[in-house]
C-alpha cells in the first residue's frame, strides 16, 4: 500500500490535479478538505502520512492549521502549495513546522521531487 496522503486546498480543480499526480506515483489520497479548519478535523480523523496545505484560504489558513496540526503531532509532514509571489507565507509556513513547499502552477515532477524528499 502507498503513503496516505491529504490534500487541502479551497479550489476543487487544484485538489484534483495534486490528487491526480500523487495517484499516479502511487499515493492513496484519503481525504480532502477545503478550508484550515477543515484539514485540522480531517488530520485528526485520518492521521495520513502527508499533507498538501495550501496558504490562502476561508476560515482558517494553512498556515494557522500547520501550526494546529504540528502541535498536536510534531512529526506530521506538510508539504506547503503557495502562489508565485508568495515567499514571505512560505518562510512563515516552514517556521510553523512545514517541511517544504511547491509553487503554483505546478509542474508535476516538482511536486513529486518535493514529496519523495518529505517522505524521506
Amino acid at each position: 500500500m502507498g503513503h496516505t496522503v491529504l490534500i487541502v486546498d479551497d479550489a476543487i480543480f487544484m485538489r484534483t490535479m495534486i490528487a491526480d499526480i500523487l495517484k499516479g506515483a502511487g499515493f492513496e489520497v484519503v481525504g480532502e478538505a477545503s478550508s484550515g479548519l477543515e484539514a485540522v478535523e480531517r488530520y485528526r480523523e485520518l492521521r495520513p502520512d502527508m499533507v498538501t496545505m495550501d496558504i490562502v484560504m476561508p476560515d482558517m489558513g494553512g498556515i494557522d492549521a500547520v501550526r494546529e496540526i504540528i502541535k498536536e503531532d510534531p512529526e506530521a509532514r506538510i508539504l506547503m502549495c503557495s502562489a508565485m509571489g508568495q515567499q514571505g507565507l512560505v518562510i512563515e509556513a516552514i517556521q510553523a513546522g512545514a517541511r517544504d513547499f511547491v509553487a503554483k502552477p505546478f509542474q508535476p515532477s516538482r511536486v513529486l521531487e518535493a514529496v519523495q524528499r518529505l517522505m524521506g
